[in-house]
Formats: C-alpha cells, structure tokens, sequence
C-alpha cells in the first residue's frame, strides 16, 4: 500500500516545529550553563527523568562556567548530564552535541578500557588520572580526571574535573629533548674535557722539555741571549749575560738592560728597538755593553719574532754577539787601506805622467808601443780608481769624508753623463728621461761619482738585455735619480746587504770585478748630503737604483 506523501503545506509545519524545537533546546542549554536553571530533563529509554542538583545555586554554575578546566556530570550509564563550555572546546564540539550524549563517545577506543576503570573506580572513592580525549579538531588531548561523587534529588551522579594538560606535555617533550640533547653535550664535553686535559698533559710535557732544552742551549752559547715579550719588556736571560754585566735578573729585567748600554749608543739602540716591535720585523743593531769591570765591548744584536698560527708575535728571541775583537780588526784593516792607499797613490800619480810624456814625444812611436802604451793607460787608470775608493773608505772610517758644497743643477749634470756612458759603453742604450731644471746644494763631483757608480753596475749587470733608463722625478721637496736596468736583478737577501762595505752580488751566470766599495761609497756621500739611496728589485728582472737629494 503506498504511503502518502506529505504535501509542502505539511512540510513547512513540521520545518517551524523543528525549529522551535532546536531553539528552545538551545536555549535550555543556555539557561543550564549560566545558572538560570535548576533541573534538568533527560529521556532515556523508560521515559522522561528530571535532574536537580541538590545543592546547587546560580552563583556556583557561574563558577564553573567561568572555570579554566573542563567540568561535567555523569549518571550510572555515563551520559552527560552536565558540561561547561570548557568542556566543549577541549572535545571540539558545541554544548549541544556534548550534553545529553555518553562520555564514551569522547574516548579513543585504546583509553576505553583505561576509562571504564578510572569511571568505575570513581563511584567509590575520588581517584585522579590521565587519559586522553577525543578532540574532533585537533586530534587527541591530554587531560587529567578528577573523580568525585555529587547527589542529585534524583540520586548520586558522579563529577569529573578535566584538566588540559598540553601545554605541560608539550614542555616535558621539549624538556625532554633539552635533557637529551645535554645528555649527548655533557657527553662530548667530557670526551673534549678529557682530550684537552691529555692534550695539556702532553704539550706542558713537551713545553718543560724544551724550555730545558733551550735554556742548556742558551745556557752554553758564546753569546748573550735574552727573551723579550711583544710590550719590549725581557723576560728571559742566559747565563753569559749574568755573568758579563755582573748584574742579576731583578736589576735588568724589563727594560733595565739599558743601563748597560753605552750613553752614546743608547738613543740608536732605542729606537730600532722599538721600530721593531711596532713592525714586527727583525731588531738589529751594533752597540756597546758594559761589563762587570766597566769597561765596554762591541756587540752585534739581532732578534727576531717568534709567531703563533695565527700571525701574533707570542715573544722575541735575541742575541748579542761580542764584535770588540773584529772591531778592532777592522780599524788595523782599515788604517792598512788608509796608509796602502797613500803610499799607491805617490807611485801611481808618477806612473801615470810618465807614460804621458812618452805620448807626448814628437818621435812617432811604433804600433805595437802605442798599443801597449794604451793598455797600461787603461789598467793604470782602473787601478787610480781603486785607490781613490780605498781613499774614500779610509775617510768615511775616520768621519773625514770631507768637500765642499755649492748650488748647481742636477739635470745638467745626469745629462753630460748620460753622454759619456753612451761614448763609453757603446754596447749599451740609454734612455734618458730628463727634463727641467733640478737645482740642489752639494759637491758635483761627488754627486756624478754615485751616479756613474749606478750606471757602471747597470751596465755590468746587464749583458744581455742592454737597455738602461735614466730618470729624474720631482717627489715633494726632493728630486729623484734613478737608473733601470733589465739585468740579473737582486734576490732579497743581497738586497739587505747591497750597500754594506766590500760586499759584492756573486752569480754563477755572472762574474765581475771589484772589491764592493762602489755602493758603500755612494750610500755615505748621499748620506752626507742629506739625502736617501735604495734599490727595488726582483731576482731575474734586473734592478732600480734611486737616490733622493734635496732641493736647494
């Protein structure tokens, strides 16, 4: 038989009943969770029952409303009979589909059996115990249920307190973690603590080791020796240095060694000393010591920076070697060339003018005398030149390296001599880049004697590639002279001692003659105008020699 079906007139009715239905079921709600109410009506299977709570007034529904836990009551079958909105956003649900429906609904089905425990347990005594809920948006929550029995005029109902316990969770997971990840630190830290200390063992070991080692060494060397840290103050002597000043470690620690020094050579010791510590570079200089009985003794120190890996200067290691013995030698040697060179010169001068005077003859020579004539012309006048170095020597020894001075221009005088060398080294190429007037206060004489000493080295070292440059330039209040080749250069080494006295630059690829003066000379007479003389050079790709003068 076919069901009539309802006609739209119908259908309205029973849509507006439903609503009012559902509005007034909500608002039943309502009046439960804030307390304008005092019983409650729930159908179950026998009919209708009715809840009251026996105790209860709006003030106290208020509170638990308000309350930051979830609150809820519970019959015998474990129906919600009451719940706060707590309660409802922890499971993630509205009041309405939370009142009225089982508790069980709102448990995960592995914390059932937990659950029916903990209910169970309840409705005897009070009992407290974690378990998780069911919370439709956010997956499961951890809570804490408190259990405790509440009598209803209808009978007792059972209460259960539910506080959220995520955050607490969240904090002991991350503890947790932290407590884990310290266990793993305080592992590696003892693991390195205990390496370290092996490490210190073994380097403070080694460090006794050779602190032995260098004082039996320092302790047993001819020279004096000392330790200074980066600030100059010394820290460290050897035995030679106690036993040569008399003096003990309190009375020249730091910088007491300058008392021993000698007044004169005090303020040039000083300043090195301390232009090494500001650059880091080698400190070296030759002054006098006092010794235990007071008299003074050349000495030759050099120190030189002991660096960590990263490049800092930890402390210096010096040394001071007793030159009295090759200083005096050097003055005998030196007063020999003095007198040597006097005597040669008397010979030589008359040499000289007698082969003149055979030239000068109106008989006409044979061939073969003039040439030789000639040759001995040439090996006389190299032999003049090496006496009047040795002169030159002897004088700026003794501090008599004396001439006189007048006003003349510099660029006059490299140019006349750019035109000799071209004369005499016609093998050669000059550049000259000269121009303008330079005019300075000094010797000529002296000045074209250091400028053809550079030209000579040029042309000597240069026996391939025979291009010299000849260059004068304007630097603020001085004028500089400089002469380039492209010859076999200087490595850094023979750059430090170019300008030293008699040495000269030996090269397997190259020999040549002299006795190493020429620069010596030069480097003296500059200094004696006032004015500076250096090199720039690289080992293979020839070599720049300059000197500054002054400008009158």
């Amino acid at each position: 038989m076919d069901t009539a079906k309802p006609t739209y007139d119908e259908l309205l009715n029973e849509v507006d009943n439903l609503r009012y239905e559902l509005e007034e079921a909500n608002d039943t709600i309502d009046a439960i969770r804030t307390g304008k109410v005092d019983a409650l009506v729930i159908q179950d299977g026998s009919g209708h029952q009715l809840y009251t709570l026996k105790t209860a007034d709006q003030t106290y529904r208020t509170f638990i409303e308000k309350m930051n836990e979830g609150a809820i009551t519970l019959n015998r079958e474990r129906t919600i009979l009451y719940s706060n909105s707590r309660f409802a956003n922890m499971v993630g649900q509205p009041l309405e589909k939370v009142i009225g429906f089982p508790f069980d609904d709102f448990i995960p089905g592995e914390y059932k059996e937990k659950y029916a425990e903990i209910i169970h347990k309840g409705w005897d005594s009070e009992c407290k115990e974690e378990i998780m809920l069911i919370n439709q948006q956010h997956g499961y929550t951890p809570c804490l249920l408190s259990c405790a029995t509440l009598e209803l005029h209808e009978g007792i109902a059972l209460s259960l307190i539910l506080t959220d316990l995520t955050i607490q969770k969240n904090a002991e997971k991350q503890l947790k973690i932290n407590n884990e990840q310290l266990i793993i630190a305080q592992d590696i830290t003892v693991k390195l603590n205990n390496e370290l200390e092996d490490t210190v063992k073994t380097r403070t070991a080694d460090l006794l080791i050779s602190r032995e080692h260098f004082k039996l060494l320092s302790d047993n060397i001819p020279q004096m020796t000392w330790t200074n840290l980066p600030d100059g103050n010394v820290n460290f002597y050897n035995r030679q240095w106690y036993d040569y000043t008399g003096l003990s470690y309190e009375e020249t620690r730091d910088l007491g060694w300058k008392a021993v020094v000698h007044p004169e050579d005090l303020p040039l010791t000083v300043e090195r000393y301390t232009a090494a510590l500001a650059s880091g570079g080698i400190f070296e200089v030759e002054n006098r010591y006092k010794r235990n009985d007071g008299n003074y003794r050349w000495h030759l120190n050099r120190a030189i920076p002991l660096r960590n890996d990263a490049g800092e200067i930890i402390f210096w290691v010096g040394t001071a070697t007793d030159i009295e013995d090759q200083k005096r030698e050097m003055e005998r040697r030196d007063e020999f060339i003095g007198i040597a060179s006097h005597e040669l010169k008397t010979p030589l001068t008359s040499l000289k003018g007698y082969l003149q005077l055979i030239t000068y003859k109106k008989e006409q020579l044979p061939e073969a005398i003039r040439q030789y004539i000639d040759k001995a012309t040439v090996a006389l006048n190299k032999l003049q030149r090496l006496v009047n170095d040795l002169l030159d020597v002897s004088k700026i020894q003794a501090g008599k390296l004396e001439y006189a001075v007048a006003d003349f221009d510099l660029a006059k005088m490299v140019k006349s001599c750019v035109e000799n060398a071209q004369h005499i080294y016609p093998s050669h190429e000059f550049e000259s880049q000269v121009d303008g007037v330079f005019m300075i206060n000094g010797n000529e004489e002296r000045i074209e004697q250091v400028f053809m000493n550079l030209v000579n080295n040029a042309v000597k070292y240069s026996p391939v590639n025979k291009e010299v440059v000849v260059k004068l330039s304007k630097l603020e209040n001085v004028v500089r002279v400089s002469v380039t080749d492209n010859g076999i250069g200087l490595s850094a080494s023979q750059t430090d001692h170019i300008f030293e006295r008699f040495y000269r630059v030996e090269d397997k690829t190259h020999m040549s003659s002299g006795l190493g003066m020429g620069l010596y000379i030069s480097k003296e007479i500059i200094k004696n105008h006032n004015g500076q003389i250096g090199v720039e050079s690289e080992f293979g790709h020839g070599a720049t020699f300059y000197f500054d003068l002054p400008l009158a």
